[in-house]
């Protein structure tokens, strides 16, 4: 891979593309950076850090394309290449260099709850496969474990880092029940034939190549995009009365929700502040009906991050079917009795997987919110049957308060944190019931759809280390306490192709598992290449799966 008189390793860091994100997180970023150095030294091999710290910024990141498209015209494009992340950073900022890079390319994240540095890694390996490009990846708490340490002497030998994909069964070569495949493959016909309509305002956001879904993988499925701008949502808000947004707020006020109000307006959430997604919120469905659409994503973080509150308590409420009601100009209810799925930050892949999962589980019988969460972090813990990994799912607020321990009466709104939403607005936060769950996650590789997932379980944790969690990460959002059933820390973060994650509950475990089986059917029969990941009951055996083929071949 390189001689053993060049033992150097370009060492690149993407940031955010906000300067308030990206000088809160350099400390953690730096510290990191260290540590990685260290690591590598250990094994004979040293770091060369790509672009500087910029004193006049008071941070070393990649906080744009150019900078980056220009820091990479002066590399070696055969040298060994560590993108190492400790924060949320933007895909793009890296992602054009990395497609022409012919050296080995290590993508290596701390695993802390501090700041989403795990959940930045995610997207830029999403967006690596879905751009064909060859990467490893690593994580560790402090760069001195023996995984860590065994895949970098790995990478640094061979130019690559192997995984363990064990937990991973393609649907292909699995045999469902009979009558589950059926259920899911005629579902699947008549959410083709019917179209749908997804409604995007504004595609890219935050350089998230992986979350736009190129349009005949999409058509395919039968879902179409509505293209819709920004500018549009929020010129329709300023038609919104505040006695209409008044409305909205008085509803959840009668369910019991929670508002976290101060007087500061750039540190606190007040009151006007909420009103105004109120206005967003009505104005999102007015423009949803106009245009016919069956799920929505608001990009927010550009754009509209600029002119407006956070948009997050209007997803969480969108994603909900008990919600305010909203009417149009000439008095009908808009979308009654339904949610809105919505796909948070613009994820095209998880608006598909959203709005199937909602449809099928409502013709199940079965409650179909679902939320889009990141994976966050996680830690052991002994739930009471010992010890179980258990997941920290975050997201920034886009939750429906179906989820929560309580609902809307254990649902409460504050303010987002400044470095990231400078005009302010609340979370929709909550914690989430413990129950059975199908999570999944799509996403594209090799030019097609695919579609990761299982069954896992929502759990109950004591009320300090619920708030220790938080704590560790951010306590203004949304927190799912999960397990997943047959898939271990490392599996996870090996294959997954996204920083994001669906889930949606299911009344018992034997229910999860039928229905996963059945929206893995409904998933196929759209095209998606589908994935088992970890236990998934009631699928006939690889061996005996493999008779049963044998037995129908001729000769």
């Amino acid at each position: 891979m390189t001689t053993d008189t060049t033992r150097e390793v370009l060492l690149l860091a993407s940031g955010d593309l906000r300067l308030a994100a990206n000088q809160n997180c350099w400390p953690a970023q730096h510290a990191m950076e260290e540590q990685l150095g260290a690591a590598l030294a250990r094994q004979g091999w040293r770091v060369k850090r790509a672009h500087p710290y910029d004193p006049e910024k008071q941070h070393g990141f990649l906080d744009s394309q150019k900078m980056g498209i220009d820091v990479f015209r002066t590399l070696d494009p055969h040298q060994p290449l560590i993108v190492a992340e400790s924060v949320w950073q933007y895909s793009h900022h890296v992602l054009a260099g990395l497609t022409t890079h012919q050296g080995p390319i290590l993508t290596v994240a701390n695993w802390s709850g501090q700041w989403p540095g795990l959940v930045g890694m995610l997207n830029l390996n999403g967006c690596l496969t879905k751009a064909g490009v060859a990467y490893s990846t690593l994580w560790s708490e402090d760069f001195t474990d023996a995984f860590f340490e065994a895949g970098l002497h790995q990478w640094l030998t061979e130019g690559r880092v192997t995984q363990d994909y064990s937990h991973v069964k393609s649907f292909s070569a699995a045999t469902l029940p009979a009558a589950d495949e059926q259920t899911g493959r005629a579902f699947g016909k008549r959410f083709q034939q019917n179209k749908a309509i997804m409604g995007v305002f504004d595609e890219g956001c935050m350089g998230m190549y992986n979350a736009i879904v190129p349009d005949e993988l999409l058509h395919a499925t039968g879902i179409f995009k509505e293209r819709l701008s920004q500018a549009s949502l929020y010129a329709a808000m300023r038609d919104v009365t505040d006695a209409e947004a008044q409305q909205v707020l008085d509803w959840l006020l009668a369910r019991g929700m929670k508002f976290n109000w101060g007087t500061n307006e750039a540190t606190q959430l007040t009151r006007n502040q909420t009103l105004e997604q109120c206005k967003m919120y009505i104005a999102a469905v007015r423009i949803s009906a106009d245009f016919g659409c069956d799920t929505i994503g608001i990009q927010y973080q550009q754009g509209l991050k600029d002119l407006t509150v956070a948009s997050d308590l209007v997803e969480g409420l969108l994603n909900n079917t008990d919600r305010p009601p909203v009417y149009s100009k000439t008095g009908e209810e808009l979308y009654a009795g339904q949610a809105l799925p919505h796909f948070n930050e613009v994820d095209e892949c998880a608006g598909l997987d959203a709005l199937l999962t909602y449809r099928l589980w409502n013709e199940l019988g079965l409650s179909g919110e679902t939320t889009l969460h990141d994976l966050r972090w996680g830690q052991l813990f002994d739930t009471g049957d010992g010890e179980e990994f258990v997941w920290v799912f975050l997201i920034s607020g886009a939750a429906p308060p179906a989820h929560f321990v309580g609902g809307y009466e254990g649902a409460s709104s504050e303010r987002q944190p400044p470095m990231y939403f400078r005009l302010g607005g609340g979370s929709l936060k909550g914690v989430s019931r413990p129950g059975c769950l199908v999570w999944s996650r799509v996403y594209v590789m090799d030019g097609k759809l695919h579609c990761d997932l299982g069954v896992g379980e929502a759990v109950a944790l004591p009320a300090a280390e619920t708030q220790r969690r938080w704590q560790e990460t951010t306590p203004e959002w949304p927190i799912m306490h999960a397990v997943l059933r047959g898939v271990n820390r490392n599996q996870m973060m090996a294959r997954h192709k996204a920083n994001h994650i669906q889930v949606v509950y299911a009344p018992y475990e034997a229910k999860a598992h039928q229905a996963c089986r059945i929206k893995a059917a409904a998933l196929a029969e759209l095209g998606i290449e589908v994935h088992f990941c970890g236990d998934v009951k009631g699928l006939v055996p690889d061996a005996v799966h493999s008779q049963m083929k044998q037995a129908v071949l001729p000769g």
